[in-house]
């Protein structure tokens, strides 16, 4: 028996043949965004010391990169339960918030789009915007692109702030901030879908959702979307002069609301699989609840500090409290389902925690001053490893 088992495997040869066959498929799959990528890698090489062609470069690439990782937090519950809709419906309705909040900062803050995330009332400013840019600021945004190809769903805060961060306590602030957030969330979605996932399970399966709801859905995802542009556009802003004239707003407006157009036709592209792979998200009702919980905690955040903060950290709370409650709250037998949605949650925040060695890598690489940081952080860590071993 076990030599027929032996006699049915794959020859190791046959093995190695199938796995180069299967790098080959996905390469060919992916010539378009792979040829996309090699000519941003080598316009950043090329044109990274221009100051104006690399601001350019880099802007362009965190318009799009940082709203397409990104959208799966302000609109991946969206557009997962309006996927019936025409695309450029949700488009419009999206875009229109878009303008409106940019819009506004802009004339409230006296050209700031970022609702001082990057500038306060005195000028004063923790990721100042440089008169030279450095081969590691241009090519984040890049990395993120890549990242969100992966379907990793990292933190554009920490990827594309820190490497404009004079030094180590702007990265530190933000990872603060965002920690605590990641916390909050988890716990607060935790406590929603335990303790009311009898009479919300009973209500959503029992009862087909009324039309009601698709208002009520649309009025707090786009409240949603707001909030974020009000936290997250400074991921965007950062490689624009801190204050926008008239004719940079509107390059600023234009290249992002179109970039919205393609990532609503691509029904939000691969990244949208980590909140499509997630338990009944596409029941608006669900969604709902997960959005109106997701916005009230960006609210108190945005609004008891003016500090950057991974918004992805505070998604990444809101479902994994959410999948990790309905997990042992569900009266199904067997644990699989348990394991699951550990795994899930797991992988998420591991591929976000990659982000963020990625981003203080790359924050490393560009600025000396969190470079040597990090290193005397290493060396005391170290100091006090090797006095707990001789203790």
């Amino acid at each position: 028996m076990a030599k027929t088992q032996r006699k049915n495997l794959p020859q190791p040869g046959i093995r190695r043949r199938a796995f180069y066959l299967d790098v080959l498929d996905a390469l060919t799959q992916e010539r378009t965004f792979l040829a996309i990528v090699l000519v941003a890698f080598l316009a950043a090489a090329a044109f990274y010391q221009d100051p104006q062609a690399a601001m350019w470069i880099g802007f362009v690439l965190a318009a799009y990169s940082a709203v397409a990782n990104d959208s799966i937090q302000s609109l991946g519950t969206f557009i997962e339960s309006n996927k019936h809709r025409p695309w450029w419906v949700l488009w419009l309705f999206t875009g229109g918030i878009f303008l409106v909040t940019i819009v506004a900062s802009w004339l409230v803050f006296n050209g700031d789009v970022t609702y001082q995330r990057l500038l306060n009332d005195a000028g004063e400013t923790k990721y100042p915007h440089p008169k030279e840019f450095s081969f590691f600021q241009v090519i984040a945004p890049l990395v993120l692109l890549i990242l969100t190809r992966l379907r990793m769903p990292v933190s554009t805060t920490f990827l594309l702030l820190s490497v404009f961060s004079v030094d180590s306590s702007g990265v530190t602030s933000i990872v603060g901030k965002s920690m605590s957030g990641y916390v909050l969330a988890f716990a607060v979605s935790f406590v929603i879908w335990y303790f009311g996932y009898e009479i919300i399970r009973r209500y959503f399966r029992h009862r087909k959702a009324h039309f009601s709801w698709v208002f009520i859905q649309w009025a707090i995802s786009g409240a949603l979307w707001s909030v974020w542009l009000m936290q997250d556009g400074a991921n965007i802003a950062v490689f624009l002069p801190r204050r926008l004239d008239l004719g940079m707003l509107l390059i600023f407006l234009s290249v992002i609301f179109f970039g919205m157009g393609i990532l609503f036709y691509l029904r939000g592209d691969k990244i949208q699989e980590v909140v499509s792979e997630k338990v009944r998200i596409s029941d608006v009702r669900a969604a709902t609840l997960i959005d109106f919980t997701y916005v009230l905690l960006l609210l108190y955040k945005l609004l008891i500090s003016t500090i950057p903060m991974s918004t992805t950290w505070v998604f990444l709370g809101v479902i994994g409290g959410r999948e990790i409650a309905i997990s042992l709250a569900r009266k199904k037998s067997g644990y699989k389902h348990r394991f699951k949605a550990l795994r899930l949650v797991a992988r998420d925040v591991l591929y976000a925690t990659i982000g963020l060695v990625i981003s203080v890598a790359l924050a490393s690489g560009a600025n000396p001053k969190i470079r040597a940081a990090l290193a005397q952080s290493f060396h005391d860590l170290w100091l006090g490893l090797v006095g707990l071993v001789s203790y």
